[in-house]
């Protein structure tokens, strides 16, 4: 059996939160080789303390060119650190750890990869070994839910079938953005190669000039686009992380009454860092949580390969 790699993009920011992720994932995730933490240069010491045993803290500046630099930390917009380079206009981080996420997936020894960001955690056990190969690499889709009052998302649909030599998609799309999102390390590469032959350009320069980017917009439509790739995948509608995407901040309250609505399929738990949603409170709200499963066990919690999976004609792409 290959091996499977967990990638976090992080952040000082987000330290408290990657903290309460780390501590989870030791706690409850099994059957993975290496947790890569990506981490800026110069807060490197910051996370230091990660970096050891199956966690590797990785400078980012190994995984950009050398012509994408980061502007002065006192050159910043709503507290936003940006990367800049003749090529096009600045980046912020949230495009920089797309580019990273990318950039790792392809490079690391394990051949399939779980995304996790730092606002996620986990509170019931999680045994990856139904996930790596040879077994078919998860493809979480939500069919027609991207609509035309979803700006953004739009965006990015017609942004990845453009980089990717697809046809003007029509709307509704699929959606591919999740909470435990896994890669195919052959599917990755592939999808580089392929917006390198239709653009000409260096992939990372070609997200870099294309700017209105999802990492997880492109992986999901270069697979469904590609049937060898396509056959390599099982694709589910269910996440196993329950996550919280409004930006209205969640007090304890409210995090307690959520998380009594969490599907028993469900092993981790988000509340989207940008809503500002206290760490002190989440963690509090998932230890509450365990320890009423322990005191309720309950019927068993289904694992990474237990989600209801579902066949890929998606949007007729193939």
């Amino acid at each position: 059996m290959n091996a499977l790699a967990l990638i976090t993009p992080t952040y000082s920011h987000d330290l408290e939160r990657c903290t309460l992720l780390c501590e989870s994932v030791d706690r409850h995730v099994g059957a993975f080789a290496k947790h890569y933490l990506i981490v800026p240069d110069d807060e490197l010491a910051l996370f230091a303390r990660f970096d050891e045993g199956r966690r590797q803290v990785l400078p980012l500046s190994q995984l950009l060119p050398p012509w994408l630099k980061p502007l002065p930390r006192f050159i910043r917009r709503n507290n936003r650190q940006y990367w800049w380079s003749t090529r096009g206009k600045p980046v912020n981080g949230w495009h920089v750890q797309q580019f990273a996420k990318i950039a790792t997936a392809s490079i690391v020894p394990e051949t399939v990869s779980c995304m996790l960001d730092s606002d996620v955690v986990f509170f019931r056990s999680f045994d990856l070994s139904e996930v790596a190969q040879p077994n078919q690499t998860p493809l979480y889709i939500r069919p027609r839910e991207v609509t035309a009052a979803m700006p953004d998302h739009c965006d990015w649909v017609r942004s990845s079938h453009r980089l990717l030599g697809l046809q003007r998609p029509s709307i509704p799309a699929d959606d591919f953005i999740g909470h435990i999102i896994f890669w195919n390390q052959q599917a990755v590469r592939a999808m580089t190669a392929r917006i390198e032959e239709v653009t000409g350009l260096e992939w990372i320069d070609a997200l870099y000039r294309a700017h209105a980017i999802s990492e997880y917009m492109l992986y999901g439509f270069a697979v469904c686009s590609d049937a060898e790739l396509l056959r390599r995948h099982r694709c589910t509608t269910q996440s196993p992380c329950f996550s919280y995407w409004d930006r209205e901040p969640l007090d304890a309250a409210a995090l307690d009454t959520l998380l009594q609505a969490v599907p028993e399929h469900c092993v981790a738990f988000s509340s989207a860092s940008f809503n500002g949603t206290s760490v002190h409170d989440v963690r509090a709200a998932v230890g509450r949580l365990t320890n009423t499963q322990r005191a309720w066990p309950g019927r068993p919690v289904p694992q990474a390969a237990a989600a209801r999976t579902l066949e890929c004609q998606v949007n007729n792409l193939i």
